[in-house]
């Protein structure tokens, strides 16, 4: 898509309706927080306040989930409603073309005040599709200013925690490492308890200050008419979360406050995606769909919790830190994952590898008592294909791929992936190896980003 095009679609973008108020929309996204880490999902030893009454005076999705489990291609993909590998920004650093619409370009033409608060990944991609960005989140106090009933909003928060790296004060009354809920495909170690403790002060911070900004709404008396949607771009930053495609790095909490429609206390088991949301918040302004988008309005389920908008959810996974290539697909009960690099192991994102927790199970591994279940990081090579049977093995510890029982599902997944990715757009990248640029054992940084010109300038 040429700019061209970009500026004749935005041209197109005209109400479908003329609504009496058409509502504001707040986006909340919290960096590397897992779907399951709030006490809204189960998890009654972090202390979410602000996430559970959310929960409570809304909707609770149950089986949303992330097109990739890397910071800056999943913001993107939610950004243009597109899948990664169609964004052109499918690489962690990589820029967002120029080409690329955004669902906030459509809202902006169609009459909406567009802010952007908090994190930038990639640096400078807001810049040209928000009225304004303020890159400090905890500056947000001068953009609520501006709101008011006269003119429609939306807002992209976009939080800073829970991402590494961590240290301890962060809190007032840090969470204990004798508290924490550890997931089986991580040791039980002293480390790993006091690496998750330090990881819920940083989720518990997040849940306050997002209080404070919904506080600032009800105060402004615009909560009523205001769709909040709260969402994580990727899952926690420990080994077999983020950068995987399992549910531990794409599912994604996933809850919707908007007390004009959504039932308070209601929970939605139907499966979604992030790159719904462009469609939908388009759908919900009164303004046309433009054809760019890939993903499925959800706005059905918010009257109708029980109604189905999709059969499989789909997602990618490229270069982050390291080199890599993976697609999955995803059903209520089954996910197939295919791995193009079957060379190169799992290994966690280069902050995760010099975490506590990842250098506790090197040493646990060096002395042979690392069991097969925390061992998928290190697996060389890798099989090609995996499947998952989720109603057997929520965890995904268990390939059924070669399980003679499951070689129709496995038959019907891979034509089902094969059919995504040509549907958008073809997966052309799978020939474009990058090199590491840390070491797989130290997450020390080896090497300066590969900079084709397309990517972000780092500073580190």
């Amino acid at each position: 898509m040429t700019p061209g095009a970009v500026l004749l679609l935005l041209a197109c973008v005209v109400p479908t309706s003329e609504p009496t108020e058409r509502p504001n929309f707040v986006l909340f996204i919290a960096d590397d927080q897992a779907w399951n880490d709030s006490g809204a999902y189960g998890n009654s030893k972090i202390r979410t306040p602000t996430t559970d009454r959310l929960a409570r005076e809304g909707m609770r999705f149950t089986n949303a989930f992330l097109t990739c489990s890397s910071c800056s291609p999943s913001r993107m993909s939610i950004l243009t409603g597109r899948y990664p590998h169609a964004t052109g920004a499918e690489e962690l650093h990589k820029m967002l073309p120029k080409d690329q619409l955004c669902f906030s370009d459509v809202l902006r033409e169609g009459g909406y005040d567009v802010a952007m608060i908090g994190k930038v990944h990639p640096k400078g991609a807001y810049d040209d599709h928000f009225d304004s960005v303020e890159k400090d989140v905890w500056h947000w106090k001068p953009t609520f200013d501006r709101l008011t009933k006269d003119k429609p909003f939306f807002l992209w928060i976009a939080f800073n925690d829970p991402h590494r790296p961590y240290q301890e004060g962060t809190i007032s009354n840090p969470h204990q490492p004798s508290e924490v809920v550890v997931p089986p495909f991580l040791p039980d170690t002293e480390a790993t308890r006091g690496d998750l403790a330090l990881y819920y002060d940083e989720v518990a911070r997040l849940d306050r200050l997002m209080g404070e900004m919904l506080a600032e709404l009800d105060r402004k008396g615009l909560a009523e008419n205001t769709l909040v949607l709260y969402i994580s771009d990727n899952g926690r930053p420990f080994p077999r979360c983020k950068t995987t495609l399992f549910d531990s790095g794409i599912k994604t909490p996933f809850i919707v406050r908007w007390p004009k429609v959504v039932e308070p206390g209601t929970t939605c088991d139907a499966l979604a995606s992030t790159v719904d949301i462009a469609p939908t918040f388009v759908q919900l302004a009164g303004l046309s769909e433009p054809p760019s988008f890939q993903g499925v309005s959800f706005a059905p389920l918010l009257r109708e919790p029980n109604a189905k908008i999709r059969d499989y959810v789909f997602a990618d996974h490229d270069w982050h830190d390291f080199e890599d290539h993976q697609r999955a697909v995803r059903s209520q009960r089954y996910k197939y994952i295919r791995n193009e690099y079957t060379d190169v192991p799992l290994t966690p994102p280069a902050d995760a590898v010099r975490s506590p927790t990842y250098q506790s199970m090197l040493e646990l591994r060096a002395k042979g008592k690392l069991p097969a279940e925390q061992s998928q990081c290190f697996l060389q090579p890798r099989p090609r294909d995996e499947l998952y049977d989720l109603n057997k093995d929520p965890y995904e510890l268990r390939n059924v791929a070669n399980d003679p029982e499951y070689a129709s599902t496995l038959k019907g997944l891979r034509g089902r992936l094969d059919q995504y990715l040509e549907e958008t757009g073809g997966d052309t990248s799978v020939q474009d190896r990058h090199p590491d640029v840390f070491d797989r054992v130290t997450g020390e940084r080896t090497a300066p980003h590969f900079n084709t010109g397309k990517y972000e300038s780092l500073g580190k």
